[in-house]
């Protein structure tokens, strides 16, 4: 393999993983309502598990509520048992038409705890990209015993990854501040 064809893996792997961090941020409740809070439930639909956004209309019509129509009416009682045996700790109101959810003000310790996740989160997509390097590293090292770059090209290329790696823990650090602020100040 060559230089590029590394790094440029290396650095795919690192966006996804970065990609992950994000959409799992999406998801955390910050006592604002957002689709995103319901988004990735999976709804037994006839038999099989159907993320809700693909079988409902999700809307936020004010900043504390959150409206679900299902596209089929039929759905309506798995979508409210689905949601009652999630972790969002919310009762769905169903009027036989949609399901309203009451995103309720978050405590304190509330915050503090999601806080605690989301550094914990953000530490698990760095702990990611540094195995991404590592691979990136062995990549290097089996190229050069291979005799398909020299021991400076291999230098240079370790070096490079180890760039890319501070430029991603950077993004995933910033991602990770700029949510928790979020979750705090409100």
């Amino acid at each position: 393999m060559s230089t590029d064809e590394i790094l440029f893996d290396a650095e795919e792997r690192m966006e996804k993983a970065a990609n992950v961090f994000r959409d799992e941020l999406r998801g955390l409740r910050t006592g604002r309502a957002t689709p995103a809070l319901v988004d990735h439930l999976k709804v037994e639909y006839y038999g099989s598990p159907t993320p809700l956004r693909q079988l409902a209309q999700i809307n936020t019509p004010d900043p504390q509520s959150i409206l679900i129509r299902p596209f089929d009416q039929g759905c309506l009682k798995d979508i409210e048992k689905t949601i009652r045996s999630s972790d969002l700790g919310m009762a769905p109101n169903n009027d036989g038409k949609m399901i309203r959810l009451q995103v309720p003000p978050m405590s304190g310790e509330q915050r503090q705890k999601m806080a605690g996740r989301i550094k914990k989160s953000s530490e698990d997509a760095k702990v990611a990209c540094r195995n991404i390097r590592r691979d990136a590293n062995k990549a290097f090292d089996t190229a050069e015993k291979d005799k398909e770059m020299t021991e400076d090209e291999r230098d240079q290329g370790k070096e490079q990854v180890q760039e890319l790696l501070k430029t991603f823990e950077g993004k995933i650090a910033e991602m990770a501040d700029k949510k928790s602020k979020e979750i705090m100040e409100q």
